[in-house]
């Protein structure tokens, strides 16, 4: 990853999430996700730059086997404070995974993809390790002026100029070099210009309102699909063989 949190900036993010209008902004992020990767129980989910804990947090009790991993020490301390041994958490970059092929049934990149030297190959990864689905969720640079400035609130303002913003094509694109003509499904929430999360709540989960391009958190999932590669054999056979009386097959009168 390119910007790793410091103990400052770990500080800060808690203290963003603690505002309760800041929590229903990630509350109706964290209900997107789900709808998404529908997870089932006793599935491997890795949330890649986990960060402090807050994509981790709505799957702690739908019986997922929950990893997550981090650049960022302290992010990490906050974590194992939150959920103690319930997330195992590891030290790592999202460009080079510790985790065998296939080890999880999903991976999550939740505002983290924004923050990764080498996108494609973080994509890459991800891919690598979930056999059934990448979640990826992002600020919406194509959003409207005011949402996507309460989303980017988020970050510090120091923070801000090391973040590099995606639009859902630029996403989509990367899943297409990656993993080929897969299914994959897009959706947005936080929409509307002046966000209010008690009057939206509703229209946030209707399908029509996330359809929209121009909502603030955009959520892409892609589905990876097993591609095999043959060659055609030729099987030759000599025509008209004759078989030996000697190798005839018996009859069962004969036995």
């Amino acid at each position: 990853m390119g910007y790793v949190f410091d103990f400052q900036d770990a500080a800060s993010d808690e203290r963003w999430f603690h505002d309760s209008q800041n929590q229903a902004v990630v509350a109706i992020q964290n209900r997107l996700m789900l709808d998404m990767i529908h997870p089932v129980f006793g599935q491997r989910l890795l949330d890649i730059g986990c960060g402090t804990g807050a994509g981790l947090k709505p799957f702690l009790d739908l019986g997922i086997q929950l990893t997550g991993i981090d650049p960022s020490p302290y992010m990490l301390d906050v974590a194992r404070e939150k959920f103690g041994h319930r997330v195992d958490l590891h030290w790592g970059h999202a460009e080079e995974l510790p985790f065998d092929d296939n080890a999880f049934h999903w991976a999550v990149m939740c505002m983290s993809l924004e923050f990764c030297d080498d996108p494609e190959k973080a994509l890459e990864e991800a891919c690598r390790v979930a056999k059934d689905g990448v979640f990826v969720g992002f600020v919406n640079k194509y959003a409207f002026k005011s949402a996507k400035r309460r989303m980017r609130g988020i970050f510090t303002r120091s923070i801000q100029k090391k973040v590099r913003f995606f639009g859902i094509r630029e996403v989509r694109r990367l899943f297409f070099k990656i993993l080929g003509d897969v299914p994959m499904e897009c959706r947005t929430v936080c929409p509307l210009p002046g966000f209010f999360p008690k009057m939206t709540a509703r229209l946030e989960s209707t399908r029509i309102m996330q359809r929209s391009p121009f909502g603030a958190f955009a959520g892409v999932i892609a589905l990876p699909v097993p591609r095999f590669r043959t060659t055609p054999l030729t099987l030759t056979s000599p025509a008209n063989r004759i078989v030996p009386s000697e190798s005839r097959v018996a009859s069962c009168a004969e036995k």
